[in-house]
């Protein structure tokens, strides 16, 4: 056990780290943004990029992958949405957000540092796969069923799902992480290699991007904070660090993944609330404290879960 603690602890006290370099204003906050725009739009999709040119799939298809964590996110999410309406009496709209901050994980700022860290270049792979369709379609479900949430609750015509699917896709192809995939696939697809210059300079990028990465989402965190619906935040947050990864869990073994790739599928479901959980209530106008809250508790609490998970796939 102390040996994996030696592994997750510091991933969670590069984010204290940056948690306090705003928190006692050694740094404005909007240096924190300025550092996660380059992790987002550079390091990681460099990351990316270097990763599916350079991996070795043994003929492994993804679409087990896809199934064995979709299914945890499907079952998370339903079990955070019934909870929030049916429980804690909450309306359709924060039953969605419920389910999103229950199954969104922060696999970009937190999922790809700790699988690298924990697992290694196979791990990588398998949430290079993951990331592949994970956020295009998490933010289309969650969209839509919000949107629609919005029209049983307040009227008026929500978009159709084709709307929402072009939108969304409009936006994929400026995202940098499916530039960064798609070029590394290419590169994989025609066995190019990156002159010695160049794969040095990609080289020290990468190198960057996990400790960038967890560094500006701690100084990012000062935004949210404890901002009341505390015991439906722990609920939601008890969800996503423990139902979350034992469903991924459950599922991998049962569609008989690696151990590498159930290690990387679990560690990522495993790692706290995403803050795209908020960029969604920000959009819609509901349920912001419910999200920031969800964010801060997961995080505060995911050293010890991530932790224990790590222990138990060890």
């Amino acid at each position: 056990m102390y040996a994996i603690a030696q592994d997750v602890f510091p991933i969670f006290i590069l984010i204290l780290f940056g948690w306090g370099l705003v928190k006692t204003r050694v740094l404005n906050a909007d240096i924190g943004d300025g550092l996660g725009e380059f992790v987002f739009k550079v390091a990681v999709p460099v990351l990316l990029f270097r990763t599916i040119s350079q991996a070795d799939f043994h003929g492994a298809s993804p679409f087990r992958l896809w199934i064995a964590y979709f299914s945890g996110v499907a079952i998370t999410w339903a079990v955070g949405h019934i909870l929030a309406t049916r429980i804690f009496g909450r309306d359709a709209r924060v039953g969605v957000l419920a389910g999103v901050s229950s199954a969104f994980a922060n696999n970009i700022f937190i999922g790809l540092p700790l699988v690298e860290r924990t697992v290694g270049s196979d791990g990588i792979v398998a949430v290079s796969i993951l990331l592949a369709v994970h956020l295009p379609l998490m933010m289309v479900i969650g969209t839509v069923l919000m949107e629609r949430a919005e029209h049983k609750v307040n009227g008026g015509q929500a978009r159709g799902v084709l709307n929402v699917l072009r939108q969304v896709g409009t936006n994929l192809l400026r995202n940098p992480l499916v530039i960064g995939l798609a070029a590394g696939l290419i590169m994989h697809v025609s066995g190019l290699a990156l002159p010695g210059v160049l794969a040095s300079v990609v080289d020290q990028i990468t190198a960057m991007a996990a400790p960038a990465a967890l560094i500006s989402l701690g100084m990012a965190l000062n935004k949210y904070g404890i901002h009341g619906n505390v015991r439906i935040a722990a609920v939601i947050a008890a969800l996503k660090l423990l139902l979350m990864p034992g469903c991924v869990w459950l599922a991998c073994r049962l569609l008989g993944l690696s151990a590498d790739w159930t290690a990387a599928l679990v560690l990522t479901s495993s790692v706290p609330t995403g803050i795209n959980a908020w960029l969604i209530a920000n959009r819609f106008g509901v349920g912001h404290g419910l999200a920031a809250s969800a964010i801060s508790l997961s995080t505060a609490v995911g050293v010890l879960s991530v932790t224990l998970w790590a222990w138990m796939l060890q």
